[in-house]
């Protein structure tokens, strides 16, 4: 039963990527540069660069190739754990990009938090994920070794 809950945790995940990356290709207006102009905390160094003009494309393009690589890899549960690193990654950044840490006003993002934001909760759920590859129960990985298993069996 853990497994299957794991299973629908990957896809619900899954599709969540890949919504959002979607979403950021059929809107010609989307652009991290406001997030990241307004990064905040103490790794604001790192992520208010990113937003220059120069940097801005590329990070916009990787972004979106990020979500839709994390979110199809889960949904159909191939490449798993290379999945839910991407996707570790991704919502450590943006986590850390707004930090809701006392004293920071928060700024581009929903909600009132603190210490504890959706961002948080996703990324810890994706740390599951890598652990607990599911692949194998209910993926293209399960019904590709289900296809060879019949393969076998109408050879014999």
């Amino acid at each position: 039963m853990k497994m299957n809950s794991i299973v629908l945790l990957r896809i619900l995940i899954g599709w969540h990527f890949l919504y959002e990356g979607a979403v950021k290709i059929y809107n010609p207006d989307w652009s991290a540069f406001s997030y990241l102009a307004t990064a905040q905390g103490p790794l604001e160094f790192l992520f208010t660069p990113l937003a220059q003009s120069g940097v801005i494309d590329w990070v916009d393009t990787l972004n979106v190739l990020a979500l839709l690589f994390a979110g199809i890899s889960l949904i159909l549960g191939m490449f798993e754990k290379k999945a839910a690193l991407a996707a570790i990654a991704l919502l450590a950044m943006f986590y850390f990009a707004h930090p809701p840490f006392p004293g920071l006003q928060q700024l581009n993002v929903e909600g009132n938090y603190w210490f504890v934001n959706k961002n948080l909760i996703e990324l810890v759920a994706c740390i599951i994920l890598f652990q607990n590859p599911t692949g194998d129960i209910f993926g293209i990985r399960y019904f590709w070794k289900k296809d060879k298993k019949l393969t076998k069996i109408e050879k014999a």
